[in-house]
């Protein structure tokens, strides 16, 4: 199914969510290769660009082969938001997205993130600063509210609209949720039924099944994906598969699965250098050897691989062929 956001129309409605250290330019690209609709970047503080840290640029960068694409910001001072939303119109996004959903503690401490919702009216003014100051479809990502007394989902979603914004993605999960506990689909189906701008539904897809349900539930347009893909770039082109033909693909054999690993690590040494890619591939391997047999010891070894040379060994030695 297509999804239209603004004047962009996507292949398909699935999205991979923004999440911070995981949906760096290397996994982006696997998920779309893998079918996935449309990648957010990992969130950027609008003040970091705004005062040239240097941490920012590898966060900004996007690839051709990623988009369409969002930038996604945090922040919570409107005229910085809409500064920032123009000074980097220019680069590789199709979207500039508002963070409001991050719940953090140093974030949400900060009065940014999810910590936004507890203030509607400022709410307004920074979409109404970011929708003013660009002409690219604004969109903005919150939760269900902000804890079980202030749910407000809908409110904001009214707000977003009124201001401009093309497009809106809920968590079905309130701030002091965190990720815990369920997701609660019905606050999506609510908010789908107040606006008519596309809403993206998010939280608890892990499989094609929930992508599916996730759509009859609450009707929405679109179904962002996040921690269903740890690990799993594959979830795409699964439920992409489920959806057209109600046929429920196998899991990956363990060829492909070492195949994916190898150029996940590869493209994260051209992106960072080897010595952080391999550092960073110890999550990714656990999240994508999870079940698999030799999987714990595995986990251990990868802790002392410097090299990609020693990844390859270390897969060949352990995710055998036989392990399928």
């Amino acid at each position: 199914m297509k999804l239209t956001i603004g004047n962009v129309t996507l292949e398909n409605n699935l999205i991979l969510a923004p999440m911070a250290g995981v949906t760096d330019q290397p996994y982006r690209l696997l998920c779309r290769e893998q079918g996935c609709g449309m990648v957010v970047t990992e969130m950027v503080s609008a003040k970091a660009i705004l005062y040239k840290n240097k941490n920012t640029q590898e966060l900004l960068r996007v690839s051709p082969q990623e988009r369409p694409a969002a930038v996604q910001l945090f922040g919570s001072d409107p005229e910085i938001l809409g500064e920032i939303a123009a000074q980097i119109e220019d680069g590789p996004y199709d979207f500039i997205d508002l963070n409001m959903g991050c719940p953090v503690p140093k974030i949400v401490n900060n009065g940014e993130g999810s910590a936004l919702m507890k203030d509607p009216k400022k709410v307004e003014a920074i979409l109404t600063s970011m929708v003013k100051h660009v002409k690219k479809p604004v969109t903005v990502k919150f939760r269900k509210g902000f804890n079980d007394t202030l749910v407000n989902a809908v409110e904001i979603a009214r707000i977003a609209e009124g201001c401009g914004v093309s497009a809106v993605a809920v968590h079905g999960r309130t701030r002091e949720q965190y990720y815990s506990g369920k997701a609660d689909w019905s606050i999506i189906r609510q908010v789908k039924e107040a606006v008519k701008i596309p809403v993206i539904g998010n939280g608890d897809v892990f499989s094609p099944q929930d992508a599916k349900r996730m759509m009859e539930e609450t009707g929405c347009d679109g179904i962002m994906v996040g921690r269903g893909a740890k690990g799993n770039p594959w979830i795409f082109s699964q439920i992409n598969h489920y959806l057209e033909t109600g046929e429920l693909l196998p899991r990956p054999p363990v060829a492909e699965i070492k195949a994916m690993i190898l150029r996940h690590g590869t493209l994260l040494a051209e992106y960072k250098g080897e010595k952080t890619a391999m550092r960073e591939m110890r999550k990714h391997m656990a999240w994508y050897t999870a079940g698999l047999p030799h999987s714990a010891a595995l986990r251990n070894e990868i802790n002392l691989v410097e090299t990609l040379e020693e990844m390859a060994q270390l897969l060949d030695t352990r995710l055998t062929i036989h392990a399928d």
